[in-house]
C-alpha cells in the first residue's frame, strides 16, 4: 500500500489541508454501520484530510467525525449503482455487502464513480474499479490512495476520463468537517 506521504508528493497542493493532530474518524461505529472494515490507506487518508476536491473535478469522500453512520450508510445504499445493477449495466459487478460488492469512495463532477470491489477478506486488497460517466467499467489491483497518485502522477490513465485530465498543476481544496 502507498503511503500518503507519496500522494502528498505527487499532488503537493493537498498538504495545506491536512489536519494538525488528525481526525477522530470512529472508525469502529463506521465499520460496525458497514459491515466491513475499509481499506488502511484509506483511513489513513481519513485521519489527515477533510473531503478533498482535486482540480474541482474529482472529489474523495472521507467520513467526518461525528457522521460515521452517515458515511456508512451512504455507502450502503447506493441508488444509483442498485438502478444500474438491475438494469444489467454493472458488467458483472454488484452492489455492497454482496460478496465483492463495490463500494463508493470518490467521485467527479461529470458522474464518474470510484469504488472498491470487496473481493478479498483483506480490504487492503481490494481494487479500484472505475465507472466512467460514459459506462465503461475499468479495475485498477492497486488501493485508492496509490490510485490516486498514479493517476494524478500520470502512472495510471483511466479511459473515458476528459482530454485534460489531470491537469498539468492539480488544485485541491479541503471541504470542511463541521457538523452543525
Amino acid at each position: 500500500m502507498l503511503r500518503i506521504e507519496e500522494l502528498e508528493a505527487v499532488l503537493p497542493s493537498m498538504t495545506q489541508w491536512r489536519v494538525p493532530g488528525g481526525r477522530s474518524v470512529d472508525w469502529t461505529a463506521l465499520e460496525a454501520g458497514l459491515g466491513t472494515a475499509l481499506p488502511s490507506d484509506f483511513r489513513s487518508l481519513a485521519e489527515a484530510y477533510p473531503i478533498l476536491v482535486v482540480d474541482d473535478f474529482l472529489s474523495v469522500s472521507v467520513p467526518s467525525p461525528g457522521a460515521e453512520a452517515s458515511w456508512a450508510s451512504a455507502s450502503r445504499e447506493d441508488e444509483i449503482l442498485q438502478d444500474l445493477y438491475e438494469m444489467g449495466d454493472t458488467e458483472d459487478y454488484v452492489p455492497f455487502p454482496q460478496p465483492g460488492g463495490l463500494i463508493s469512495w470518490a467521485d467527479s463532477y461529470s458522474g464518474d464513480t470510484f469504488y472498491w470491489r470487496t473481493s478479498s477478506a483483506d480490504p487492503d486488497a481490494w481494487p479500484v474499479v472505475v465507472r466512467g460517466d460514459n459506462g465503461d467499467w475499468s479495475e485498477f489491483p492497486v488501493g485508492a490512495v496509490e490510485f490516486l497518485a498514479g493517476v494524478y502522477g500520470r502512472t495510471i490513465d483511466v479511459p473515458g476520463m476528459p482530454r485534460d485530465f489531470p491537469s498539468d498543476c492539480p488544485q485541491v481544496l479541503g471541504l470542511s468537517d463541521r457538523i452543525d
